[in-house]
C-alpha cells in the first residue's frame, strides 16, 4: 500500500485503532508545545473530556478556526460514534498562512495509554492539508472529489439519478482487486439504491498485461454496453492467472466469448489507437485524483477504504456519508459474514508487488 492512498484514507475516515494505523501519523510532526505525553492523562469516566487542556498560547495562528477543524475532523471521523478528539494547538509556522494543526483523539472508554496525537499543516487556501500529501481539507472536504467524479464514465449498474454513487478504480492483473470484487458485490447488493461506475486503473510497471486487458474492457463496453461489460470483467478475474506475456490475449479472448461478446472483434478493437488513447484518457482521470493504487474505492467523493477495514465499518462509512449529503438510505440491511479483509496491492513504480 503507497504512503499516498494511506493518507488519503485518513480523509477517508479510516482510523481504526491507534496513531500506527494512520498513514497520516507516520509523518506526523511533533506533539504540540506543553501537552504532556499520553501516559500522563489521569483517567477518566467515559463521557468526560480524557484530554489534557490546551494551552491558548498555542493558538496563534489566524487560520484554520478551532471550528473549521473540527467540521473537518466530523466529516471525516463522524461515521466513528465511539471516536472523541480535541484541537490541542494551531499554531504559525516560518511559511506564511501555512498553519500545524495539533488534535488529540481517542475512542470512548479506551485506557488513557491510547490518547493519540495527530498533526498536520493547513494550507493558505484553506482548502487543502499537507500530511505525506497534499489532502482536501474542510468541512467539506470531499466536494472537490466528488465533482470530479460526477465526470466518470466507465461502465455502470445501478439508477443513473442515484444520489449515492460508489466508483472503482482498479487493474485487471491486481490481486487484491480481484479479491476485492466480493466486496464491492456485497455493497451493491445491500444498497441496491447506488449506482456503481468500473473504471480502469492499469499499473503496467508492474503488471505487464494490465493496459492490454483495460482496452479490451474499453472495447467490450463500447461494442456490446454494461451488461456484457461486467461479465467480461468478472471473467477476466476468474482467470487472472492467464494474464501473461504468453497467454494473456487468449485469456481475454475466452473472458470476451464468456460474457456473450465478439473476441475477434474485440481484440482487434484492443489494438487500435482509439482504444490505447481511451485507456490513457482513464489514467489522467485516475491522476486527476491522485489514484495510484489498486483497488481504489469512492463514495460521493470519499475515498473508501476498501482493504483497510472490517465490512460494518465500510457500511458505516457509506451510511454516514449518505446522511451528510441528504441522501436517506433504508435501515442497514442485516449482518452477514464478513468479508476478507484486502491491502491495496498496487502502486506505481519503482514501488516493487507486495504481492
Amino acid at each position: 500500500m503507497q504512503l499516498r492512498t494511506a493518507t488519503r484514507f485518513f480523509v477517508a475516515g479510516l482510523a481504526l485503532a491507534s496513531v500506527a494505523t494512520l498513514g497520516l501519523a507516520q509523518v506526523q510532526a511533533p506533539p504540540a508545545p506543553q501537552a504532556p505525553p499520553a501516559a500522563a492523562v489521569p483517567a477518566a469516566p467515559e463521557n468526560a473530556n480524557p484530554f489534557p487542556p490546551p494551552d491558548p498560547k498555542d493558538f496563534d495562528a489566524s487560520s484554520p478556526t478551532k471550528e473549521d477543524v473540527n467540521a473537518f475532523l466530523h466529516a471525516s471521523w463522524g461515521y466513528n460514534p465511539n471516536r472523541i478528539w480535541q484541537v490541542q494547538a494551531i499554531l504559525k509556522t516560518r511559511a506564511a498562512g501555512v498553519s500545524r494543526v495539533v488534535v488529540l483523539f481517542a475512542d470512548k472508554g479506551q485506557p488513557k495509554e491510547q490518547i493519540n496525537p495527530l498533526s498536520f499543516f493547513t494550507l493558505p487556501d484553506g482548502k487543502h492539508i499537507i500530511a505525506g500529501d497534499v489532502l482536501p481539507f474542510g468541512p467539506k472536504p470531499f466536494e472537490e472529489d466528488r465533482e470530479v467524479l460526477s465526470h466518470a464514465d466507465g461502465p455502470s449498474k445501478g439508477p443513473a439519478s442515484s444520489g449515492l454513487t460508489i466508483v472503482e478504480f482498479a487493474d485487471f492483473e491486481c490481486p487484491h482487486c480481484k479479491e476485492a470484487q466480493a466486496t464491492i458485490a456485497k455493497l451493491l447488493a445491500d444498497y441496491p439504491q447506488a449506482r456503481f461506475v468500473f473504471e480502469n486503473r492499469p499499473i503496467p510497471q508492474i503488471h505487464s498485461e494490465s493496459l492490454k486487458a483495460a482496452a479490451y474492457g474499453v472495447c467490450v463496453a463500447k461494442e456490446s454496453g454494461n451488461d456484457t461489460f461486467f461479465k467480461f470483467a468478472d471473467a477476466v478475474f476468474d482467470a487472472q492467472d492467464g494474464l501473461t506475456p504468453a497467454s494473456s490475449d487468449a485469456t481475454l479472448k475466452a473472458a470476451v466469448t464468456k460474457a456473450g461478446g465478439n473476441a475477434d472483434q474485440a481484440g482487434t478493437c484492443a489494438a487500435s489507437q482509439a482504444a490505447k488513447d481511451e485507456v490513457n484518457a482513464q489514467l489522467e482521470f485516475a491522476e486527476k485524483l491522485g489514484v495510484n493504487s489498486t483497488p481504489t474505492l469512492y463514495v460521493n467523493g470519499r475515498g473508501m477504504p476498501i482493504g483497510q477495514a472490517p465490512y460494518e465499518t465500510l457500511q458505516s462509512i457509506i451510511e454516514f456519508q449518505a446522511a451528510e449529503d441528504g441522501i436517506s438510505l433504508p435501515p442497514r440491511p442485516p449482518a452477514a459474514p464478513k468479508a476478507p479483509s484486502l491491502e491495496p496491492c498496487c502502486g506505481p513504480a519503482p514501488a516493487p508487488p507486495s504481492h
